[in-house]
């Protein structure tokens, strides 16, 4: 069964790799629409996480177009999330697969995209570790 997400460490702190990881980004046409703190967001509701938790939503708007012209029902699976986090004092990286997402459509063309969208944010993302 295919892996749903790509997930890696590293011993950065979390304020440096999310810095790193939206330059990287960035260099790869991927812009940072929103940096949703989840920790701090229940804390505002009375709930508690114990580490700090981020969610990225990221796009490049040539391949959004790209995808959303093919299918318009791939627009569910965006914008891109990448999540930045502490587990046990470790900085982690991840996001969903493109391609595991994309799978659910029977679309090759579709796939194609995904597998290239995928492999440069992976890049992004080992650039940062």
């Amino acid at each position: 069964m295919l892996d749903f997400h790509y997930t890696v460490e590293t011993y950065k702190s979390l304020e440096e790799t999310m810095q790193d990881l939206e330059a990287n980004l960035k260099n790869e046409s991927f812009g940072v629409l929103w940096t949703f703190n989840i920790k701090e967001k229940l804390e505002e509701k009375g709930f508690s996480l114990e580490d700090p938790f981020f969610v990225l939503e990221v796009c490049n708007p040539r391949e959004a177009e790209r995808v959303i012209k093919e299918n318009k029902l791939v627009g569910y699976f965006l914008p891109c999330k990448i999540v930045v986090y502490k587990d046990n004092g470790v900085t982690k990286i991840g996001m969903p697969k493109p391609t595991a997402l994309i799978s659910m459509l029977d679309n090759n063309e579709l796939k194609e995209m995904a597998k290239d969208i995928e492999n440069r944010l992976i890049h992004c993302i080992e650039k940062t570790i």
